[in-house]
Formats: structure tokens, sequence, C-alpha cells
């Protein structure tokens, strides 16, 4: 894993904004006292957020980024707080999914962009949509894969709860593993080698983003998702625990504008990410139309 001026990981970083993604150019922004990495793919006035999953990173995406930015669309790749390129400050306060959703709206300040669609997997859905109720008008639409809502939180209890004891418990054992997957080779494939990464995690930065996440808010009440216009495209799996298909459902229903599909399992999605391709292609198409500007 990377380390950020002292803040924790296991390994040197290279310098900041002039290290490549696939296509990509690394950047980095301040968000109060941290730095955030983001990497951009294609150019242009139609442009996408996407957000990574929990303890995943920006290159899990970087596949469909380039195959996006192949169609003429701006593909924005952020590694949120505590993952992947981005500081990762060890105390729990600072991994609130509303704070995420806050960095989100200061990225499009720094770039100056004035809407995007934003979109993004599990932990990048929710923040997708907290940050729409924090900043509606800035919001083009929302892809939102494998949103966790109210039927997932016995399973994501059960799996995060027993992980966040173990980093508190287990910490001198975790930590050792985590050192020896930090020595590992990287394969240069963008989702092995975020899943590579995120084993080699120090202990103690899990634990603050465990934490920070477990006591704020997962997501926006019914009433604020029920009041959000935007054109939203909601992706679910058929079976998930802790991402049961009845979250997408039920989600998809709730937005005014809301559509429901199919997606492949998250094991799928790792090995090829890319799949989301053409319809995210067609959803964007639509998002960027002056037909969704009327609809919403």
């Amino acid at each position: 894993m990377t380390a950020g001026d002292g803040r924790g990981g296991l390994g040197p970083r290279l310098p900041r904004d002039v290290r490549k993604g696939q296509l990509g150019m690394v950047r980095t922004f301040s968000a109060g006292s941290d730095r955030l990495s983001y990497e951009v793919h294609g150019s242009g006035p139609r442009v996408l957020v996407w957000l990574h999953g929990l303890f995943l990173d920006a290159q899990f995406h970087r596949s469909l980024a380039a195959e996006l930015a192949a169609r003429g669309y701006r593909v924005i790749l952020l590694d949120l707080l505590g993952h992947g390129e981005s500081d990762k400050p060890r105390h729990a306060s600072a991994h609130r999914m509303d704070l995420y959703a806050e960095h989100v709206v200061q990225l499009l300040d720094e770039l100056k962009i004035e809407e995007a669609v934003l979109g993004g997997v599990s932990l990048g859905a929710n923040v997708s949509l907290q940050a729409t109720v924090r900043a509606p008008d800035r919001v083009r639409g929302l892809v939102l894969v494998m949103p966790v809502l109210e039927w997932a939180v016995p399973a994501a209890a059960m799996a995060f709860v027993p992980l966040l004891l173990s980093v508190h418990y287990a910490r001198p054992i975790v930590r050792v593993l985590a050192r020896g997957v930090a020595r590992l080779p990287r394969t240069g494939v963008g989702g092995v080698d975020s899943v590579l990464d995120t084993l080699s995690t120090d202990p103690d930065e899990v634990a603050a983003v465990l934490h920070g996440l477990l006591v704020g808010p997962i997501a926006p009440t019914l009433e604020q998702r029920r009041a959000i216009q935007v054109p939203g495209l909601v992706l679910g799996q058929r079976i998930g625990l802790i991402h049961p298909f009845s979250d997408a459902d039920n989600l998809a229903h709730q937005l005014p504008n809301g559509q429901l599909g199919r997606t492949h399992s998250a094991a799928r999605l790792l090995i090829r990410p890319a799949e989301l391709t053409d319809e995210l292609d067609q959803f964007l198409a639509f998002a960027w139309s002056g037909r969704a500007k009327v609809a919403s």
C-alpha cells in the first residue's frame, strides 16, 4: 500500500500530480487538511464522476473509464478519503459518508464543473446519493450500482462488525499479513491490483474508515430520496446479502425518475468491470440530452 505524508500506509508514494493511471493523469486536490487523489480519463463537457466501493479505489474502474472516454465522455475517478492514493486519516470523524459527499462537491468546484452525472458501486452509489442531496443543482443524473440501504443492514452488520473487531484485537497479526501482501508484485490489472492494495491496508486505517461509516448516515432519508428529480439508473444483483436486489428495486421506485436494471455479481465486476459500458453509455447519452433536462 502507499503512504501519504506520514499518515499511514506501508510503502513509498510516487510524486503527486505526475503519475499516470492507464490513459488518465492522477492528480490531487485539498479538502481541508486532507489531500484527495483523482484520475481524469477523456475530455469534454459530458462528465461522469465515478466512485469505487468500500476499501477499493480508482484503479478498479480504469477499464470502464477508458471505454467511456473513448465514447466521448470525461470520466473522473475519485479515491475517497481513506482509500487508494488519497490521504488516510486515522480518526473516525473523517470518514462519515456525508463528508465523503462533500468531497465530491469540492471536486466539482476544483475542476470548475457546473454539472456532472454521479455514480458508483456500493459505497460509491451511497455517496453519490448523499452528494445529490447536498448539491442537487450540480447533478445531471445518477448511476447507482448495488446500493446499500435498509435491507442490507443485517448482512452488513454480520460482515463489518467482525472485521472491525479483528482489526482492533488482532492488529499485530493483521499488520503482518498486510505488509506481506504489500510486498507482492502488482499485476497491471486494475481490479486485481485494487484488491491487493486493499489487503495491504494498515489495520488502523481500516478501523478508522469502518468506525466512521458505521456511526454516520449511510444514505439519505426516504423523503430526501423521493425529492431527487434527476434521472437515475439503479442496477442491482439478483442474489446478494450486503447488496440485496430489494434495496435496488426499492430505490428505483423511490426516485421519481428512476429506472431499474440488473448487473452481474460483485465478483464478475471485479473480473470484467467494463461490462457496464454499453448500459452506461446509453444512460449517459440520455442524461446529457435535452429530453432528460425537460423530464427532470
